[in-house]
């Protein structure tokens, strides 16, 4: 019975490896990297950037002064890469791009603001930030990209796509630790991106029975009666704090991490921003990978008509290299079939020659002993004059020795 459970286990094991792989394949990944010289500071906002696109992105990515973007690109291919985030600096400006792989878009963003992880953790009076967090992916939350224009439409697919999709009906809740807040300003026309960390405490009981939940013991030296705790408020950081409302306070469809989190029960959604923090203007947006046509542009403005004019030349133009594509092929084939059709003719011929050669031999089958019969008759003679003269024959006298 041990050996069949241990059995058991091992393949239950292999199968939870094979489907965790196939999985980490098939969601998003992507490449945070910077392009050009840039400071101390833009460094290591990429580094946070990193920390927010965690897990499926490359923490250690190494970048060379001699890398090209076509080095990143063929690299993609084989590590199902299918997003680039790349920072530059100007003498004027911080750039920012997002490129979509194989074949675009690129959004080019301009960061007005930034603050770094450190910038924001140092501004609070407790944070709530740990390597636990960053094991799943954050919960993507995009405010007022519902408008009907093609660059809001195109900026609300790339920040979907960044991330593994959700299905609310399906999700666990305790692998939600974070939460990425993208909301965009409509008279501004500028993105506001926060990074925040996600806590669910319960409500409904006093502050003080909370922390004796969460095994928090709370100073009770003044109590007179420990009822006292159950009812009444004692005094407690400033951290906690925390004022819940209507605003964050929702039933659980299921238990959740943390004592009190139960399922149907009420609990409050807290959450603590972690950085980094960026505010950003898209500048223009292009169909291919740094290049190809401009589908807008915040300093030139084109009609909607211009817009579907770019997408409708752009599908006929793929139309026709499909075209071209199939036409070419069908050539290769046709070509192929002609080589194949040559070389069985060639062979043919090669057969039919041999045959015609081995029925001449037959014809002609004294020819190479009357050859032997000279070469004897030169034999003789050469040794007829040995005999006579003494001495061996020069060359072209044996015929003479004989006569």
């Amino acid at each position: 019975m041990r050996n069949q459970g241990s059995k058991n286990q091992k393949k239950e094991r292999a199968a939870a490896v094979q489907h965790a792989q196939q999985e980490f394949g098939t969601v998003p990944h992507s490449f945070v990297f910077h392009r050009g010289r840039v400071g101390k500071n833009v460094r290591q906002l990429i580094a946070d950037m990193r920390k927010v696109m965690e897990p499926y992105t490359a923490r250690a990515l190494k970048v060379r002064k001699n890398n090209s973007l076509k080095d990143f690109v063929a690299v993609a291919g084989p590590l199902g890469v299918t997003h680039f985030l790349v920072f530059s600096k100007s003498s004027s400006s911080i750039n920012f791009k997002l490129f979509r792989l194989p074949g675009g878009p690129t959004l080019t963003f301009k960061v007005m603001q930034y603050s770094l992880i450190k910038d924001v953790v140092s501004s609070l009076k407790r944070h709530r930030m740990h390597e636990q967090q960053f094991t799943h992916h954050p919960l993507l939350v995009l405010s007022n990209f519902g408008l009907q224009q093609i660059q809001v439409k195109l900026m609300a697919s790339m920040f979907q796509n960044m991330f593994p999709s959700i299905n609310v009906h399906r999700v666990n809740l305790n692998s939600i630790k974070r939460c990425l807040l993208i909301s965009y300003n409509t008279e501004t026309q500028l993105l506001d991106f926060r990074h925040y960390s996600v806590k669910v405490v319960p409500v409904g009981v006093s502050k003080s029975l909370k922390k004796l939940l969460q095994e928090k013991f709370p100073n009770m030296s003044r109590l007179e009666d420990i009822s006292e705790l159950l009812v009444k408020d004692i005094n407690l950081s400033e951290s906690e704090a925390e004022q819940d409302g209507t605003h964050n306070i929702l039933e659980l469809p299921q238990a959740y991490a943390g004592r009190g989190n139960m399922k149907a029960q009420q609990s409050a959604v807290r959450l603590t921003e972690i950085g980094p923090r960026m505010t950003l203007q898209l500048i223009k947006v292009e169909e291919g990978l740094a290049q190809g046509n401009v589908l807008y542009h915040s300093f030139i403005h084109k009609m909607e008509a211009e817009v579907k004019e770019i997408l409708a030349r752009k599908e006929a133009k793929l139309q026709l290299k499909a075209e071209r594509r199939q036409k070419q092929e069908a050539n290769v084939e046709r070509k192929r079939q002609q080589r194949e059709a040559h070389r069985e003719r060639s062979l043919a011929g090669i057969r039919r020659k041999r045959q015609q050669d081995g029925d001449s031999d037959a014809e002609d089958p004294g020819a190479p002993e009357q050859q032997d019969a000279a070469e004897q008759s030169e034999e003789s003679d050469a040794e007829y004059y040995r005999q006579e003269v003494g001495e061996e024959p020069d060359k072209g006298e044996s015929g003479e020795a004989g006569t």
